[in-house]
């Protein structure tokens, strides 16, 4: 009975130890960088604010990666608000950010169908304007904003969500649409490559791994290639979940657009732990938003899949960026649903790594 005590005790310290040790191996400081494990495979790249280069955040864009995209600061509506006027403050101090750390950026995005200033689509007399004219208003941004930066930045975003989430349509009902009808796409790519011949120019999208969406998705990419469109390359933007997408999804996804000679990269990176919502809701009464044990533990896992995808695809993949620096803020605390805390990156909201970090860089 007492060998049987003893060894009881020694069997519960030493499940406690092993314990303390597991906790202790995820609150450790990593000895080197996401950017650094990776270094034979892919940039690493993160979407940043200038608010978000400085300080504890800062550090860690700096240990962590090697690559950046502003998350907001080039958007058509915010860089360029008016006709004959540009904002270049915010874009200018991420572009020196990363001049001064050696960084590389990832320009986003030339067009899109949100954060587009009204001025865009209606002459001085609030009518809508004609393709003609539309397309010169596109060509002038670009070359700008392009031209600006050429050889700061690598790569842009030029096309951004232009399939209609929409089964039964094949490009979404915007503006662009409606005045330019599919031109505006081809357009787009050509304006780019003309400003700056050395960029890598993208499509980018999300939803990107759905089979549906993803005929439509590479229907469009094949038209542009065979169109001798300058493309390069596909954005998939990995707004993803718990849920989805599965790991034969996602090698489908990389398998079926690189088969086009596109170079693919994972461009806004984040794995919420709640499903997938399209549409904008507040938060319901009772609704939970308790990063659980169970959560984390999901979570590390379907990291942990992805990147081990991403590392079998490194000669298609060139680079993977995370849609924000840590859990502190995060896009997907107020989009879909305003009120409603999402832990969906690999650092906390005191800029440690989570468990999900540590499944990245164990391989």
């Amino acid at each position: 009975m007492k060998l049987t005590f003893t060894f009881r005790k020694l069997t519960a310290a030493g499940l406690l130890l092993t314990g303390l040790a597991v906790l202790s191996s995820q609150q450790k400081a990593p000895e080197k960088g996401l950017k650094d494990y990776y270094k034979d495979y892919f940039l690493v790249g993160v979407a940043v604010s200038p608010a978000g280069l400085k300080g504890a955040e800062g550090e860690l864009i700096k240990q962590h990666f090697n690559s950046i995209t502003p998350e907001n600061a080039m958007k058509m509506g915010p860089i360029h608000p008016e006709e004959n006027r540009y904002e270049w403050k915010a874009s200018d101090e991420i572009v020196q950010f990363a001049q001064d750390n050696k960084l590389r950026v990832r320009g986003h995005n030339l067009l899109w169908h949100e954060q587009t200033p009204k001025w865009l689509f209606k002459d001085a007399n609030g009518k809508q304007v004609s393709k003609e004219v539309l397309l010169k208003r596109l060509h002038d941004h670009i070359f700008t904003v392009v031209k600006r930066y050429k050889g700061k930045i690598y790569a842009w975003d030029v096309v951004n969500e232009a399939i209609s989430d929409n089964p039964q349509e094949f490009l979404r009902n915007s503006e662009w649409y409606q005045i330019c009808g599919e031109d505006f796409i081809a357009k787009a790519f050509e304006y780019a490559h003309e400003a700056d011949p050395k960029a890598v120019l993208f499509y980018n999208d999300y939803n990107t791994e759905r089979p549906e969406k993803r005929e439509r998705i590479f229907k469009l990419l094949k038209k542009l290639k065979d169109a001798k469109v300058p493309i390069d390359a596909v954005g998939l933007q990995g707004h993803w979940s718990l849920q989805e997408p599965t790991e034969a999804e996602l090698r489908q996804a990389l398998d079926q657009y690189s088969s086009l000679g596109l170079k693919v990269q994972i461009t806004e990176l984040d794995v919420s732990i709640y499903p997938w919502e399209k549409e904008k809701r507040e938060k319901r009464p009772g609704e939970s938003d308790a990063y659980t044990p169970e959560l984390e533990q999901k979570q590390a896992e379907q990291y942990k899949m992805f990147f081990k995808v991403f590392r079998d695809y490194k000669k298609v993949l060139t680079g993977v960026t995370f849609w924000n620096i840590s859990d502190k803020y995060t896009w997907l605390d107020t989009y879909p649903v305003a009120g409603r805390k999402n832990y969906p990156l690999l650092f906390d909201q005191n800029q440690k790594p989570k468990k999900a970090y540590w499944e990245v860089v164990k391989f």
